[in-house]
C-alpha cells in the first residue's frame, strides 16, 4: 500500500472491513507500560504483552507494525499523565519550571522512559500537545520559533538527566555527597586551587531541587534572552 501512512497516528486503529477488534491501542499501551514499570523496558514483548491480554502475539500487529510503533504508543501514554490545564501564568520560568517538575515525576513513575533511543521513537499527539502547553509559555518571549522549540527540547534534556542522576545515585546521594565534600575541603585546605577555594566558600547548601528550580531558568534564559 504506497499511500499508507508512515506514522502510527496518521493510520485509523482498524482497517473498515474485518472483525470487530479485540483491543485497542489504550489497552495494548497499558499492558506494555505495566510491563515496563515492573521490569525494564527490556521485558516489553509482543508476546509477553499478548500473554498479559490474553491473546496471540500475531493479533497485537493489527493495531501496532513493530515494537518501535508500540514504544511510540507508550511514550504518548505517558506524556498524557501530564496536566495540562493550567493556563499560562504570563512567568514563562515558573510556567516551565513548573512543566520540568512535572516531567521529572512522569521519569522517575516510569524509568524505562530514559532508555527510549532517540530517533527511533516518534512524536504522538500527547506529547504535541505538551509542545503547544510549552510554547504557549513561550508566546510573550520575542525571538524565533526555533528558538523557543531548543529551548523546549533543553528542558527535556536537563529533567532527563536529572533524573538519571538522581536514578543512578539512588540512596548514596547523602553518602556520595558527603565523600565529595570531604575530598574537596582537604583539596582546599591544601592550597594550590585558590580559585576553587572562592568558589566553594561562596556556595550555599544546594537543594534537592537546585537543578530545575535555579539552575534550568538560568539556562532557559541564557538561550532565550540572549
Amino acid at each position: 500500500m504506497p499511500d499508507r501512512p508512515r506514522s502510527i497516528w496518521l493510520r485509523p486503529e482498524r482497517a473498515g472491513r474485518g472483525p470487530v477488534p479485540e483491543h485497542d491501542r489504550a489497552r495494548i499501551s497499558a499492558a506494555a507500560v505495566t510491563l515496563a514499570d515492573a521490569d525494564g523496558l527490556g521485558a516489553v514483548s509482543m508476546r509477553r504483552i499478548a500473554s498479559v491480554l490474553g491473546t496471540g502475539p500475531a493479533s497485537l500487529y493489527r493495531y501496532v507494525d513493530s515494537r518501535d510503533e508500540l514504544l511510540e504508543l507508550m511514550a504518548d501514554a505517558v506524556a498524557g499523565e501530564l496536566d495540562l490545564s493550567r493556563p499560562p501564568s504570563g512567568d514563562w520560568r515558573a510556567d516551565l519550571v513548573a512543566l520540568a517538575h512535572q516531567l521529572r515525576d512522569a521519569y522517575r513513575r516510569h524509568p524505562w522512559l530514559l532508555d527510549l533511543v532517540p530517533g527511533h521513537v516518534g512524536i504522538g499527539p500527547r506529547a504535541v500537545d505538551q509542545l503547544e502547553y510549552a510554547l504557549a509559555a513561550l508566546a510573550g518571549v520575542d525571538v524565533a520559533g526555533p528558538v523557543k522549540l531548543e529551548a523546549v527540547a533543553m528542558l527535556n534534556g536537563i529533567v532527563a538527566l536529572a533524573v538519571r542522576t538522581e536514578l543512578s545515585v539512588g540512596d548514596s546521594t547523602a553518602s556520595w555527597s558527603a565523600a565529595q565534600a570531604e575530598f574537596l575541603g582537604a583539596v582546599v585546605s591544601a592550597g594550590g586551587h585558590p580559585h576553587l577555594a572562592a568558589a566553594l566558600a561562596d556556595a550555599p547548601p544546594v537543594p534537592e531541587d537546585a537543578i530545575l528550580d535555579r539552575i534550568l531558568p538560568r539556562m532557559l534564559a541564557g538561550l532565550l534572552e540572549a
